[in-house]
């Protein structure tokens, strides 16, 4: 086989290599993640919460202040009573204290309405931050399995990288641009063998003429039809040889 089509062949290897990476990072990841999200997400409740409990003990002072202020007008009225004179005035008296005792009810099945809600929401509030702190707790472990991970990842990944560098400082100039004019679009099927000549890349059937000069190994090759590098596989080879 050419020597640079080798190269180029071995390196669309190594970035595929470096490519895998990604993914074995992000499953690694992947279960911290799911916890920092749920607790993030029991975060949000909680702050909801809170706002929705702090709206509500206004509206509970709001309502008591209301009931205050009735008290302090029924209070009156008992005392005006004594001062009536006419059957008008007293009728009169009658309705504002009979609208006073209704809304003196309403105000007090609010109070105890949003006493209720409150109490319910903060219940709800510590169960939130009990599962908050079973998830914190959780975090701790599976981080130190995480870096564990990670850390093991990153070994691998200088290895490769490290015969990346070796192999693209052996590489000319001009063929390490062509491949990565390829990859730049291509990404880990810069270069794809051909079998049953097709390409694997893009499956199109070759021609006798382009598979010929394939098996030779002697260029170069690229699909006619997509540009991709052609190779072939080892066990190919040999049958061609």
């Amino acid at each position: 086989m050419n020597k640079h089509l080798k190269q180029l062949i071995d390196l669309s290897l190594i970035d595929k290599e470096i490519d895998a990476f990604e993914p074995q990072i992000d499953e690694a990841n992947l279960q911290y993640d799911a916890l920092l999200a749920a607790k993030n997400s029991i975060a949000s409740e909680i702050a909801t919460l809170s706002q929705e409990i702090k709206d509500e003990q206004v509206k509970k002072q709001k309502n008591e202040l209301h009931l205050a202020e009735l008290s302090d007008k029924l209070e009156s009225n008992a005392k005006k009573s004594g001062e009536i004179k006419t059957e008008r005035e007293m009728k009169s008296l009658q309705l504002e204290e009979e609208i006073a005792k209704e809304q003196v009810n309403f105000a007090n099945e609010e109070i105890s309405r949003l006493e209720k809600l409150i109490e319910h929401k903060k219940a709800k509030t510590s169960d939130l931050e009990a599962k908050a702190a079973e998830i914190d707790d959780k975090l701790v472990g599976v981080k130190a399995d995480v870096d564990v991970k990670l850390a093991k990842i990153d070994e691998d990944r200088k290895v490769i990288f490290g015969k990346k560098e070796i192999l693209v400082g052996e590489m000319n100039q001009k063929g390490l641009s062509f491949y990565q004019k390829i990859r730049r679009w291509a990404k880990n099927t810069t270069a794809v063998p051909v079998r049953n000549q097709a390409c694997m890349g893009c499956y199109m059937a070759i021609s006798d003429k382009v598979y010929a000069d394939i098996i030779k190994g002697e260029e170069i090759v690229t699909c006619p039809h997509c540009g991709r590098l052609l190779y072939l596989e080892p066990s190919d080879e040999a049958m061609g040889a």
